[in-house]
């Protein structure tokens, strides 16, 4: 049995140029350039509350599994196996990929409650946890763990979207977003080593600033997408490669300047937040690339 869960020598004679190309495109969908486009395209062209919604998941996924990863510390498959150098020094159980493809598209597909989207759901999120294994960054103990946890982190999430929190759901804005922040100093009490990753305050930093600007932008900006696909779709892509583009300069400017990565990170974070809740849909409403009121 452990033979089963942790050795990938039968891997490298499947692989191929063609596979290669498909698993490299199915682990992208776990990586964070991927978030930074679909999160934003998704809150301007599918609704602003589902993927507030989505977003938070995310953030909670991420969170939670640096969370267990530092608290397991279990080794990464042998460096010879591995064909994507993106992983650093993070260790393996359980894949973050495979617990955030189950979590996000599974409640992408349960949100939409249409059979092909239970489908499509299902296409990514094998595929994304069977690339792991295949780019060797992941034995098949990690992917499983990751799948479970997605799973498990659905069925919580949907308790923390019901009525059974409408206590918070009705607290102010204000307090909601500090509850949010407050996040990140009892991380940083309970984390089981020495020094908490980067990407911790960055996380906090990105779902408090989403939740506070989503608020703002249904009170004061009222942003719906523009009637005609045609205008919407362009527009939509063209301001998230616009985000995209930014969000590396100010990463490039912040580390020129030596700004400690956990700081930097955070910063960006909370840029690519208001661009999407805030400034994007505002921008949007006075160039007439919106719903007209």
């Amino acid at each position: 049995m452990d033979a089963f869960l942790h050795d990938l020598s039968w891997v490298p004679p499947l692989r191929s140029e063609w596979l290669t190309y498909v698993f490299n495109a199915f682990t992208f969908l776990g990586y964070a350039q991927f978030f930074l486009l679909f999160l934003p395209i998704g809150f301007w062209l599918c609704g602003q509350a589902m993927f507030t919604r989505l977003a938070m998941l995310v953030g909670i996924v991420g969170l939670s599994n640096t969370l267990l990863k530092d608290l397991f510390q279990d080794p990464r498959p042998p460096i010879e196996f591995a064909l994507d150098p993106r992983v650093g020094d993070s260790f393996g159980f359980p894949s973050g990929h495979a617990q955030i493809a189950t979590a996000m598209w599974l409640w992408l597909a349960y949100e939409i409650r249409r059979g092909w989207a239970w489908a499509v759901a299902i296409v990514i999120a094998l595929g994304v946890g069977a690339s792991r294994i295949y780019l060797g960054v992941h034995d098949l103990e990690d992917i499983l763990g990751g799948i479970l946890l997605g799973l498990a982190t659905i069925v919580v999430y949907r308790g923390l979207v019901s009525d059974a929190l409408k206590p918070w759901h009705d607290l102010p804005l204000a307090v909601q977003a500090a509850g949010i922040v407050a996040l990140a100093p009892i991380l940083y009490l309970v984390w089981p080593r020495a020094e908490v990753p980067a990407l911790v305050p960055g996380l906090v930093a990105f779902m408090a600033t989403w939740w506070f600007g989503q608020a703002i932008e249904r009170e004061l900006v009222r942003y719906e997408r523009h009637p005609r696909w045609l205008v919407a779709v362009p527009t939509a892509v063209a301001s998230a490669a616009v985000l995209f583009w930014l969000f590396g300069e100010i990463g490039a400017q912040l580390k020129a300047l030596a700004i400690p990565s956990a700081v930097a990170l955070a910063v960006q974070f909370v840029f690519m937040s208001l661009f999407a809740t805030v400034a994007a849909p505002a921008v949007f409403r006075l160039l007439r690339l919106a719903r007209p009121t």
